[in-house]
């Protein structure tokens, strides 16, 4: 399967029924996929095979996946949106 077609598979995959869940991991795809190593790249597929429940639960930071791989591309989609977030409110 060519790049091009993985990545799109990634971006439907990546889009929920939750526009909250939407609001993280478009961004964050768009952003830094391409920026990770394969490692980090392998975790964020697992992580969106995960229901949306889970993700929420997250990704809200209101408990952390047991799965080291998940715990680390979490904590990287929260951190990303945290900062996007600041820099847009600092030029506001």
């Amino acid at each position: 399967m060519s790049e091009d077609v993985a990545l799109k598979r990634l971006y439907w995959h990546s889009r929920r029924g939750m526009w909250e869940l939407d609001l993280l991991l478009i961004p964050f795809l768009k952003h830094r996929y391409s920026e990770l190593d394969d490692a980090d790249k392998a975790a964020y597929q697992a992580l969106i095979e995960q229901e949306d429940q889970d993700l929420f639960v997250w990704l809200m930071r209101r408990e952390w996946p047991r799965e080291d791989s998940l715990r680390r591309i979490v904590q990287m989609i929260v951190e990303y949106a945290e900062t996007t977030g600041n820099d847009q409110y600092r030029t506001l």
